[in-house]
């Protein structure tokens, strides 16, 4: 198992890392997710609340990797590594972090008085992480390629589109809930789940070549054709029932909407994935109360947020 994060992990919104307790929190947050086994999290513009230099004297000792190929500095100068090469169980992954594009500079972390606030930059992302993706394919011979996106949804599905060499694009940003895998031109789009309440879970089929085809699309195309013909019968027994010739007029552009989806369906299902090739299955698992809580973090937690407390 590769467990990932796309990053704005930390708080709720920028403005949150002022709150009293914000340090703690964030703290727990990097401590758990490293103790859990994350290999990577994407720097996001929710993580940067405190700064730069509270995220990598965080993660100094850290077996998880903080990731962006086109963060900078105020001079241009990268802030933290652009990937990271793993191996799972004879698998090699490459994972690359990218964070938001800025016109410019912007402050980041809490001001403190009589000291400069830091600055930093997101570079144009689209050529750094072609570049980045061409060495990871071509030097480090990597199997999969996986971009953690802490990018609105609308530009991740731009990456998507036109960076080649990507498999996977999981992202992060506006705190989307969860859904399906959205296949793109070059690379699938992965929506993690909302503020932590979700864990998404990928099965990847490695055998073959080509492109990741979706293993859950040709249950879910069953599904719809299942709803699809029952809505047809009914079209057409109203159909055949009615005189009035409006009716009747809107009554056949509905059932020939519905045969035209109904055939897109079973080419899907005589077409669709299979055990033999590249495949993925995108799955979530709720954290609910039914999933219990570990004593030790929960001790940690209630430090932060006291039982009985407004953010408990």
């Amino acid at each position: 198992m590769l467990v990932l994060d796309a990053g704005n992990a930390l708080f709720k919104s920028r403005d949150s890392a002022s709150a009293p307790d914000a340090r703690a929190r964030a703290e727990l947050l990097l401590s758990e997710m490293d103790a859990q086994g994350t290999a990577a999290m994407a720097v996001g513009t929710r993580d940067l609340g405190l700064g730069v230099a509270f995220l990598k004297r965080q993660t100094q000792r850290a077996r998880m990797k903080l990731l962006s190929v086109n963060l900078a500095d105020a001079q241009g100068k990268r802030l933290f590594p652009a990937s990271l090469v793993t191996t799972v169980r004879g698998v090699k992954v490459g994972v690359v972090g990218v964070s938001p594009v800025t016109e410019k500079p912007v402050p980041v972390g809490v001001p403190a008085p009589g000291a400069p606030q830091e600055q930093v930059q997101g570079l144009a992302v689209e050529s750094l992480l072609s570049a980045e993706v061409r060495q990871l394919r071509q030097k480090s011979k990597v199997d999969v390629v996986v971009v953690l996106a802490a990018l609105p949804h609308a530009e991740a599905l731009r990456l998507a589109d036109q960076v080649e060499g990507v498999d996977f694009v999981v992202q992060s940003h506006e705190g989307r809930p969860p859904g399906i895998a959205q296949r793109q031109a070059q690379a699938t789009v992965i929506p993690p789940g909302d503020r932590g309440r979700q864990l998404a879970k990928l099965v990847l089929q490695l055998d073959g070549k080509g492109r990741f085809e979706d293993a859950g699309e040709q249950e879910r195309a069953r599904q719809s054709l299942r709803l699809l013909e029952n809505n047809l019968a009914r079209a057409r027994t109203r159909l055949s029932g009615t005189q009035d010739a409006a009716e009747k007029r809107a009554l056949e552009e509905a059932v020939a909407s519905l045969e035209a989806r109904q055939k897109a369906l079973h080419k899907t299902l005589e077409g669709g994935a299979t055990g033999g090739g590249r495949t993925h299955l995108l799955s979530y698992i709720q954290l609910g109360s039914d999933v219990a809580a570990d004593p030790a973090v929960q001790k940690r937690v209630e430090r932060v947020e006291p039982p009985g407390s407004a953010a408990h």
